[in-house]
């Protein structure tokens, strides 16, 4: 078996449905995976994604440590519906010395206990349920990325009033208060695009600003 650069490998421990689908996502993406799980079947299941899978019989130091997972620069914990394992796995993981730690919760009361911590905590399902749903209330939203403080950074399909008229003419940030990030045409992104470009049907454009100034512009630009 190879050797795994493990430096710049990532860790996946838990491999449900999200922790399997997380390996087949960096493995296609040319990123070295560890991947763990105490079920022989599902590891077996991501070997045609990694070479570098693990049937541990219990999830403790000494076990993952065998691993080489303590090496990786970032772990991720998909583990939620057992939750006092998901919790002593990410306290192990942390305490292993893993400079990022990613959890998985199944809770608000889940997810604050983690992040005590000191991992970063995601909710897959709720947000998932929210970046549907904001696709299904704004029929131009492409697809957006929550930051802390109410901000987003969202691409947007350029429609309405935005075709035909320029940056400079639209004003968005006196006007809404927010920024324009980028612009996507025929697949490409332009990061260097002066105040005269002109917006055309089928462009994208990715701004960054508070949730209600977007919504704003999105609701005037619609018209």
């Amino acid at each position: 078996m190879k050797k795994i650069n493990t430096a710049k490998s990532f860790g996946i421990i838990g491999l449900g449905r999200f922790g399997s689908a997380l390996v087949k996502t960096l493995s296609d993406a040319g990123k070295e995976v560890i991947a763990v799980d105490t079920d022989e079947q599902t590891v077996k299941a991501v070997r045609k994604y990694t070479d570098f899978a693990f049937v541990v019989e219990t999830l403790n130091q000494d076990t993952l440590e065998e691993t080489g997972i303590q090496n990786c620069s970032i772990v991720a914990i998909c583990i939620d519906d057992e939750i006092d394992m998901s919790i002593l796995t990410t306290m192990l993981v942390i305490k292993m010395g893993v400079s990022i730690v990613i959890a998985k919760a199944s809770s608000p009361e889940h997810g604050e206990v983690l992040k005590r911590l000191g991992a970063d905590v995601v909710y897959p399902e709720s947000d998932m349920a929210v970046r549907i749903g904001k696709k299904l209330i704004s029929g131009n939203l492409i697809d957006y990325i929550s930051l802390d403080d109410d901000v987003e950074v969202r691409r947007i399909q350029v429609d309405g009033q935005l075709v035909g008229r320029t940056i400079q003419e639209m004003d968005v940030r006196r006007t809404y208060g927010i920024n324009i990030i980028a612009i996507e045409r025929n697949h490409q992104t332009n990061v260097e695009f002066s105040a005269q470009y002109r917006f055309q049907a089928g462009d994208i454009v990715a701004v960054i600003g508070k949730v209600d100034k977007i919504d704003h512009f999105e609701r005037d630009t619609q018209q």
